[in-house]
């Protein structure tokens, strides 16, 4: 006998209209959004905030941080938005990323840096990236951010606001803007990005650009773990990460990711 789908019956549509809210404030906000700081900014009761939090974490869409004073998005939207990015990846491009993190045993992510705008197109889904929001308003506390201010002759028109807003989101950032010139150049001259615990304590990166043939930066290909194993990262180990963005050069040029 056929089975027969039923609406969701009461207040479940309300209920879930009120979580896909949470989900996307806590993406606008960012890592470490506390249910305070949601209920505030959404107008919704602590209690019913707390719930619908609770639930979400328990759902595996959001993630409590560990220091337990605000969450993230969690492994499930990573894998939902991964899954949209994904089909984007031309399928051998895609098998070269897949390859490398076979090989090295770090996270790998592979994201685009066209038109001056940092965006995820296959992140790690074993070890999840921060959010693309994240990513795209502290470049300069990332690898793949530096990558693409490396390339800006007024790399600071890419930063929000004033060079004050270079925030210290860690005591690793580099929050100085002639400080990160500095750094930008050494970017320029080895082709090479890096940060030890500057966008979050706990995480390193290298990242290396992938070029079309004509040397415009189309993307960035990262590694990350734990600032020390990053540190420490053996040159066979960034020349197979050098090795496989020669490759998604070659495998990207095509697509208009």
């Amino acid at each position: 006998m056929a089975t027969v789908d039923h609406p969701p019956a009461g207040r479940q549509p309300a209920a879930i209209r009120s979580a896909l809210t949470v989900l996307e404030q806590v993406a606008r906000a960012g890592p470490g959004v506390t249910a305070r700081e949601l209920s505030a900014a959404l107008g919704m009761s602590p209690a019913t905030t707390y719930r619908l939090v609770n639930l979400l974490v328990a759902e595996e869409y959001l993630v409590r941080l560990p220091d337990l004073r605000g969450f993230a998005l969690g492994r499930k939207v990573v894998e939902l938005a991964g899954a949209v990015a994904h089909s984007a990846v031309p399928a051998g491009a895609a098998d070269a990323v897949a390859e490398l993190r076979s090989r090295v045993r770090l996270a790998v992510h592979l994201a685009s840096l066209r038109h001056g705008r940092l965006r995820m197109l296959d992140p790690d889904p074993d070890h999840p990236p921060s959010a693309d929001a994240v990513l795209a308003r502290h470049l300069h506390a990332s690898a793949l951010g530096k990558l693409l201010l490396a390339e800006q002759p007024d790399w600071l028109a890419l930063t929000p606001g004033t060079p004050a807003d270079l925030r210290q989101l860690t005591p690793h950032t580099v929050g100085r803007p002639d400080a990160l010139e500095l750094e930008l150049d050494r970017v320029r001259g080895d082709q090479v990005a890096r940060q030890f615990g500057e966008l979050r304590t706990d995480r390193g990166c290298v990242a290396v650009p992938v070029r079309d043939p004509d040397g415009t930066l189309v993307a960035g290909l990262a590694v990350s773990g734990n600032p020390d194993r990053i540190a420490a990262l053996a040159p066979a180990v960034l020349r197979l990460v050098e090795r496989c963005a020669h490759d998604l050069a070659r495998l990207l040029h095509r697509s208009p990711a």
